[in-house]
């Protein structure tokens, strides 16, 4: 047996070897997505996070259709090999094999079987596609009332409002309670996104003018990655956000500090107060930062071009995820300079003429605008960062 293909050519050996190689790395390229693992939240992504009901539910749908395939595999390679063995030519013998035409029963068994393996999953399927995309039947399972999250995607980034709390709003960040029913809207604002959290649920389309209603949920606290799946432009890969579940205490302590948040007030003269006038009028005719972002409870700053910024020093990313922790603080600076340059497609405008070298804000005013930057952020019990198990 270890020589049978011993009398091949030199140069079809070697293509046999490649073959292999290269069946050899899909294989384990398979299962790493199989067992991919996310090294900052350090959630495995295997065949699905059954923490979700909406995971679950295409489990649980997939249990019949994949016992249904082996079943198949192995009668169809039974009924192969059966046939070869049983009605191979051979030696000395001359009469015709054994025809089948017209045999209604193995005929009428052709058709039907395969029928009825498509009509079952067709009926798993559709049961299963109303349980997940029909709003009312998913929160029912769920405790709780449902939590509404306004999803608004844009070239590159995501914004996350909540309608029925105060329209409170963070930016690249979704924060949601454990254990209950998220009802989604999504839009676009530009061109067609697609929102995927794949420990949350599937796929869904954001599409300019058009809302998606979405419901998922997550049964276990823990952080998230979510991104852009829809080709959408140059940034695309960079497109991310994080989703942040919470405990209900956690949750319930995040809602009230967030409804009451106001932007801190700066004390006169100090760095903070220099880099709030700069946010809020730029300066040495640099547009300012306020036309575009929004900070809950500062007058002035309604801007909506840009992700909301009202608790921007609580959040743990920067760039729509590009930079987490203290990557994204290093990188503060250099983003409000030249945006565009770390992020192709970016709309945020540069501070700094990438030809010339010069800057509109110095160094000082850099500094300035960073100091109230990280002002902005929720007193210390709704950190929502800090609550959950696998920071």
């Amino acid at each position: 047996m270890l020589n049978t293909f011993s009398h091949l050519p030199a140069h079809l050996w070697r293509q046999g070897n490649l073959h292999a190689m290269r069946a050899a790395a899909l294989f384990a390229c398979g299962a790493g997505v199989a067992f991919a693992q996310d090294k900052e939240t350090r959630n495995f992504l295997f065949l699905g996070d059954l923490a979700s009901r909406y995971n679950r539910e295409v489990w649980e749908m997939s249990i019949p259709a994949i016992i249904m395939s082996i079943l198949i595999a192995v009668a169809t390679s039974w009924a192969l090999f059966y046939s070869v063995i049983k009605f191979r030519e051979r030696k000395g013998e001359v009469r015709e094999p054994a025809q089948f035409h017209g045999n209604n029963v193995l005929e009428i068994a052709l058709i039907a079987v395969p029928f009825l393996i498509v009509t079952v999953l067709a009926i798993l399927t559709v049961r299963t596609m109303v349980r997940i995309n029909n709003p009312d039947i998913y929160a029912k399972s769920l405790r709780g009332e449902p939590v509404q999250v306004d999803v608004l995607a844009a070239q590159f980034w995501w914004n996350f409002t909540y309608p029925q709390l105060g329209n409170i709003a963070n930016g690249n960040e979704m924060v949601m309670p454990q254990g209950r029913a998220i009802r989604t809207n999504i839009t676009s604002r530009d061109v067609m996104h697609q929102f995927w959290a794949p420990n949350i649920g599937g796929q869904r389309a954001a599409i300019p003018g058009v809302q998606k209603e979405y419901t998922l949920d997550i049964e276990r606290p823990g952080i998230y990655q979510g991104n852009c799946t829809q080709l959408c432009g140059p940034s695309h890969a960079n497109m991310r956000y994080k989703v942040v579940v919470l405990a209900e205490n956690d949750w319930n302590a995040f809602v009230t500090a967030a409804r009451a948040y106001r932007a801190p007030v700066p004390a006169p003269g100090s760095s903070e107060a220099r880099g709030q006038q700069i946010f809020l009028q730029g300066k040495n005719g640099s547009p300012s930062c306020a036309g575009c972002h929004r900070v809950q409870g500062l007058q002035g700053a309604a801007g909506l071009a840009g992700p909301d910024l009202s608790y921007f020093a609580s959040r743990n990313t920067l760039g729509a995820g590009m930079w987490e922790g203290e990557a994204a603080r290093e990188r503060l600076k250099e983003w409000i300079l030249n945006s565009p340059g770390l992020k192709p497609g970016s709309l945020m405008p540069a501070y700094r003429n990438v030809q010339t070298g010069k800057s509109l804000l110095s160094e000082q005013d850099l500094d300035d605008l960073e100091a109230y930057l990280l002002t902005l952020k929720l007193p210390p019990a709704a950190e929502y960062w800090n609550k959950v198990p696998s920071r």
